[in-house]
C-alpha cells in the first residue's frame, strides 16, 4: 500500500489514526479501564461492544490492512476465532513450516474430528492452488516461522475456492507495511500485536482484519462469546507502540540485511535464511509480494544443538529470549516440535532490533566464535 484511502501514506496513518478530533479531547487515546457504560449510546458492555482504546487499535491496524479489524487478547485468540468459523468436518490446509501454536490448535481439532488437516510446503504454489478447491480454510503464514518461506499470495488467493471458504494469512512477520493480504484476495489477515505492532515486549494482543462484513461480525461475535478480549492496558500500549512501527521496521530491516549478508559468508555458519538474500528459495517471490524483507533471520551453525545453545547463551547485547519484533534484538535456538521435525538441530532464529548495527554484529560474531566447539 503506497497510500491509505484517506490520502496519506501508511507511515502518517500510523501516527494520525485512532485519535479524537473534537476540541478539548485528549491528544492521545486514553486508557479506558471500563467493563460497562451508561446505557443509551453506542456501547453498553465492553465484552460485546468494545472500548475506545480497543477501537483506536482497530482503526490503526484495520486502516493499514485496508479492512475492518477486531482486537483480541492475543495472536492465538485471534487465530482461534478464525478456526471457530469452520463447519464440522472442515478441511484445513496449513504450511509444513508454521507457528507451533497454529499447528497445535489444528492438531487438537483434528484429534476431536472437528476437521482434517493437510500440510503443504509454503513454496508449493501449484499444490496450494489445487488444495483451494476443496479446502474450508487455507491458512498461510508468510514469511513463515522459522524458515521465512514466502508464499505466492497473489496466485493462491486468486485460486478458485468453494463458497464460504476462508483464506487467512498470518501477516505478523511482514507487518501491514510490507504486505497486504486483503489486497491479494485473502479473507482475513492476522497480526500478533505482541510482536511488531506493540514493539516493546510488554503486552499480549492480536488483531484480525477482514473486508468481509459478515466475517467481521462473526469474529466480533466469537470474541464476545469466548471472552477473548484485549486488556485495557495492553490495547493502550499497542496503540502507543504502533505509532513508531514504520521507524522501527525501517531501521531493523536495514540492519537485518547487513547481518544476513555477513552471516552468509561466516565460516562457522552453514546456511542463512532471509528472504532478502538471493540464496533464499523464495527470494523471487519475496521481491514480488513484499515491500520489505523483514527483520527476522534464521541461520544454521556448523555444529549441533549444544553449540547453538552455547551461542545463544554467549551473546551480551542481543538477548537470549523468545518472541520477536521488538526494539531489542533477541535470539533462540528453534527446536523441532510436532509437525516441524524437518528443522535442523542448530537452527537459530534472530529477531533484529534497533540497536547499532555494528554493535550487533560484533556481539553475534564474538558469540559464534567463542562458543565454537
Amino acid at each position: 500500500m503506497d497510500k491509505h484511502p484517506s490520502g496519506i501514506k501508511p507511515e502518517s496513518w500510523l501516527v494520525a489514526a485512532g485519535r479524537a478530533s473534537e476540541p478539548g479531547a485528549p491528544l492521545n487515546v486514553p486508557l479506558v479501564p471500563a467493563s460497562n457504560f451508561i446505557i443509551g449510546t453506542v456501547r453498553d458492555y465492553a465484552r460485546n461492544d468494545g472500548t475506545p482504546t480497543w477501537e483506536a487499535l482497530e482503526e490503526i491496524v484495520g486502516g493499514l490492512e485496508a479492512g475492518r479489524a477486531v482486537a483480541f487478547a492475543s495472536g492465538m485468540a485471534a487465530i482461534a476465532a478464525v478456526f471457530d468459523q469452520l463447519p464440522a468436518g472442515a478441511v484445513v490446509v496449513l504450511p509444513d513450516d508454521c507457528y507451533q501454536g497454529v499447528a497445535g490448535l489444528a492438531a487438537a481439532g483434528a484429534e476431536r474430528q472437528r476437521w482434517s488437516v493437510q500440510r503443504l510446503a509454503a513454496d508449493d504454489t501449484a499444490g496450494w492452488v489445487s488444495a483451494c478447491g476443496a479446502a474450508d480454510l487455507v491458512w498461510l503464514e508468510s514469511p513463515s516461522n522459522p524458515l521465512l518461506m514466502v508464499a505466492d499470495l497473489e496466485a493462491i488467493c486468486a485460486a478458485p475456492r468453494r463458497p464460504g471458504a476462508i483464506v487467512a494469512v498470518d501477516n505478523t512477520f511482514a507487518t501491514p507495511l510490507n504486505q497486504q493480504p486483503l489486497a491479494f484476495g485473502a479473507a482475513v489477515s492476522l497480526q500478533s500485536a505482541t510482536k511488531f505492532i506493540g514493539g516493546h515486549s510488554d503486552l499480549l494482543a492480536g488483531v484480525a482484519t477482514t473486508n468481509d462484513d459478515a466475517l467481521w461480525q462473526a469474529l466480533r461475535r466469537s470474541r464476545g462469546l469466548t471472552g477473548a478480549t484485549p486488556g485495557a492496558l495492553e490495547a493502550f500500549l499497542a496503540v502507543r507502540g504502533a505509532r513508531t512501527l514504520a521507524l522501527r521496521l525501517e531501521r531493523a530491516q536495514q540492519t537485518a540485511m547487513m547481518l544476513a549478508e555477513r552471516l552468509e559468508v561466516h565460516p562457522l555458519v552453514t546456511r542463512v535464511r532471509y528472504p532478502g538474500l538471493p540464496s533464499h528459495p523464495t527470494h523471487a517471490t519475496a521481491r514480488r509480494v513484499l515491500k520489505g524483507f523483514g527483520t527476522v533471520i534464521s541461520f544454521d551453525l556448523a555444529g549441533g544443538a549444544a553449540y547453538a545453545d552455547a551461542v545463544c547463551a554467549s551473546v551480551r547485547l542481543i538477548r537470549h529470549a523468545t518472541s520477536l519484533g521488538a526494539v531489542e534484538s533477541t535470539m533462540e535456538r528453534r527446536a523441532a516440535n510436532a509437525g516441524q521435525e524437518h528443522l535442523p538441530p542448530s537452527l537459530i532464529r534472530l529477531s533484529v532490533g534497533i540497536e547499532d548495527a555494528g554493535d550487533l554484529w560484533a556481539d553475534l560474531d564474538t558469540a559464534i566464535r567463542t562458543a565454537a566447539p
